[in-house]
């Protein structure tokens, strides 16, 4: 879509085309004949010129009338010029001085209506002289000027139409494309909300089943009871990945639970996260947690801390199989919380587990989002360390926990 005003006026339909070749006959016809009234006797090659070159020049220029559009100024000087010799052509040239001036163009237009005045003095004057003491001598120039000017002035208006509702178009073809840019990203982003909700949710829960499944596949000194053990810990992890799977697309549909009033399950907070630790070492973690808060967390800051933690856990496990993982957690209202996660170089090579490689680009998002920061990276030892500082407004009210 352009972005100026076109320079060349709206195609017009056949019915415009026909009014507008109407009117400029109609007048044409009516000049003509109130001139024969009002000119003084016609004779000889200037009677024969009224009747027979008037006519013809008024069709040659209603004729150019018709590449107005194309070239407006250069059409509008030619017809005003040979309408100096043919008062029929006065219907063409009052259509291409209106048309010229819907363009708004106003040294052209200005400069034009001035030939139009001139040439209209000039036939009433010169070629057919009006009958003494017919008019006044001021009636037609006065005339003849207010006729220009009220031509110019409806020009005038008819472009300023034009460019206002080219304008009203413009905007709505721009809210459209924006509300279209808006819904697609809308789109991106839920795509990208939901890729961290699901990697949040089933990472931890399929590197436990991997690991377990990985160990029953090469370990063969494990007696019925431990395959039993194993296999069942693989069992529960399935099943509890499927439930927190289905609690996901449960708040992924907003707009279903919005229509049929059905609640969102709880998100996890960092109280959940002794839970966290516990089902980390039952599937055999060594796994310690120090948290020196003493206050509720804002629940923004504190489902971003839980997530951090897990996803630390699981990279824990898939990545440094039998390391030491250490989760501390710090801070109060007023201050920054710090969630760190470290964990020892891995003991024994681990299994090849799949690693998508965006969970800590989704963490560093959400630290981000929540107004904190997320580094991350390798320690001298081998080990991995993982550290966020979130906020914590110090308007959030302490309770003991």
């Amino acid at each position: 879509m352009s972005t100026a005003p076109p320079s060349s006026a709206p195609p017009l339909r056949f019915w415009s085309h026909a009014w507008r070749t109407t009117a400029v006959v109609a007048i044409g016809l009516l000049t003509w004949s109130g001139t024969r009234t009002e000119t003084a006797p016609l004779e000889g090659a200037l009677l024969t010129w009224f009747q027979i070159g008037d006519p013809l020049l008024g069709v040659v220029c209603l004729l150019l009338t018709f590449l107005r559009r194309r070239y407006p100024v250069s059409i509008a000087a030619i017809v005003l010029v040979l309408s100096t010799a043919s008062v029929s052509s006065n219907g063409a040239a009052a259509l291409v001085l209106c048309s010229l001036a819907t363009r708004r163009r106003y040294p052209e237009t200005i400069a034009l209506s001035i030939v139009c005045i001139g040439t209209g003095l000039l036939t009433n004057s010169l070629i057919y002289p009006k009958k003494p003491d017919v008019q006044p001598d001021w009636y037609g120039p006065s005339v003849l000027t207010a006729g220009v000017a009220a031509i110019v002035a409806v020009g005038f208006a008819v472009g300023a139409r034009r460019d206002l509702v080219w304008s009203l178009r413009s905007r709505a073809e721009t809210a459209e494309r924006e509300q279209h840019a808006r819904a697609a990203e809308a789109r991106l982003l839920e795509r990208h909300r939901i890729a961290r909700e699901m990697h949040d949710v089933l990472a931890h829960r399929i590197s436990v089943v991997a690991m377990h499944a990985g160990a029953l596949g090469f370990r063969t000194d494990l007696t019925k009871e431990q395959t039993t053990a194993t296999a069942k810990t693989i069992a529960e992890n399935a099943h509890l990945a499927l439930q927190e799977l289905r609690e996901v697309l449960g708040v992924l549909r907003t707009s279903d639970d919005a229509l049929t009033g059905t609640p969102e399950p709880p998100q996890p907070t960092l109280a959940d996260l002794t839970r966290l630790v516990d089902e980390a070492r039952s599937a055999g973690m060594d796994v310690s947690i120090i948290d020196t808060t003493t206050a509720d967390l804002p629940a923004t800051s504190a489902r971003t801390a839980y997530r951090i933690a897990q996803e630390g856990l699981t990279n824990a496990r898939k990545h440094s199989p039998g390391a030491s993982v250490r989760v501390r957690i710090d801070g109060g209202p007023g201050q920054d919380l710090t969630v760190d996660v470290g964990n020892s170089a891995p003991l024994h090579p681990g299994f090849a587990l799949p690693s998508s490689g965006y969970g800590l680009l989704g963490l560093a998002e959400r630290a981000e989002l929540v107004g904190g920061t997320l580094d991350y990276g390798h320690d001298a030892a081998g080990g991995f360390h993982l550290r966020a500082v979130l906020p914590w407004p110090a308007a959030v009210a302490t309770s003991d926990r």
